[in-house]
């Protein structure tokens, strides 16, 4: 047993410093990101925000309303092979939109199916485990690199430096970043393991950019504001799920509660998930993850515009006139826990 005694941060124990600028509209502003993948060799352009894979949140409708925006989207992993090839068959060149997979024999063969149905119409895949530290997702990462050099992986998801540079050399050209900090994930406390989101992307990020990888901040964002501090911190894309919920494309049991439209939105590793997709909770294993009810949001275009309008004035805060700037004109300030809870930053 070993303590580190090294602080570590989550969001809502900063602020960012505000700096002189000479931008005078946040419409000078431009959000988007430009990168060339290490391992696929691809080129990227657009607004580096992806929907998460979660069954009701990464559906065909949220990827087209997102791609209006130069949005990215990654699909969940229960939709059937046909629908799969369907919509990738029909995507725009241009889009950003990762097909999701876990590590078994079946998640591998399904994605061969689909992928020799529509060749390069599929460009982006999500390896998506709840831990990113095991042996086997490390081998099926080298697997998939290996029959599919062209593609552009995201793979994930782990907290610490050591393992972000060693996603990136095992053909990680995105690694995801974050281990309990979604808004119904339950892994802390279900388990005791987790990092505090904050300093997971500041460290994953120092050591995936000296590889020439990149990172994703998965969980953990609330407000526009925390996208603000994960690209500050270094992020070089952000998932979204909570944020996104709720909304006429996700999917999900619509209930009426009070006179009031509600969706279920909840974890993948809940046992509401678990149930639908697996069965139920194997008995081996505990839930990780929980069931909320969300008012009914209308159209997500709405939320769409209100985050990236809170990173524009973000960006013109500190002086950054393009999103790639933000991280080097970003200085943290540290907020006493008590001072958040008064002022409901909490």
């Amino acid at each position: 047993m070993r303590i580190e005694e090294e602080l570590k941060l989550d969001f809502q124990d900063v602020l960012i410093r505000p700096k002189r600028s000479t931008l005078t509209s946040r419409s000078e502003v431009d959000i988007s990101r430009e990168f060339v993948f290490r391992h696929s060799e691809r080129k990227y352009r657009g607004v580096p925000v992806i929907a998460a894979n979660m069954d009701t949140v990464g559906t065909f409708e949220m990827a087209q309303a997102l791609n209006r925006y130069q949005l990215a989207t990654a699909l969940h992993k229960h939709y059937g092979e046909a629908e799969l090839a369907s919509f990738f068959l029909k995507l725009p060149e241009a889009s950003a939109v990762f097909y999701s997979m876990g590590i078994t024999t079946e998640d591998y063969e399904k994605f061969c199916r689909v992928k020799k149905q529509v060749g390069d119409a599929i460009a982006y895949v999500c390896v998506d485990v709840a831990n990113g530290y095991t042996k086997s997702f490390v081998d099926f990462l080298h697997k998939l690199r290996d029959a599919h050099p062209q593609i552009t992986i995201m793979a994930g998801n782990v907290v610490t430096g050591e393992m972000a540079e060693e996603l990136v050399l095992d053909g990680a050209d995105i690694v995801k970043v974050g281990i309990g900090p979604g808004s119904v994930c339950t892994t802390r406390k279900m388990t005791g393991i987790g990092y505090p989101q904050l300093s997971a992307i500041i460290e994953c990020a120092d050591a995936a950019h000296g590889l020439g990888g990149l990172i994703c901040a998965d969980g953990g964002c609330t407000s526009p504001g925390d996208l603000a501090k994960a690209f500050g911190g270094g992020a070089d894309f952000i998932m979204l799920g909570g944020m996104l919920a709720g909304h006429d494309e996700c999917m999900g049991e619509v209930v009426e509660q009070d006179g009031a439209r509600k969706l279920r939105f909840y974890g993948m590793s809940s046992r509401t998930a678990m149930d639908k997709h697996a069965g139920g909770v194997a008995n081996y294993r505990a839930s990780e993850g929980k069931e909320v009810l969300l008012d009914h949001r209308g159209p997500v275009e709405n939320t769409v515009q209100e985050i990236l309008g809170g990173v524009r004035s973000a960006c013109t805060y500190v002086g950054a006139h393009k999103l790639r700037e933000l991280s080097k004109r970003t200085t943290f300030i540290r907020v006493a826990r008590q001072l958040n809870e008064v002022f409901g930053q909490s």
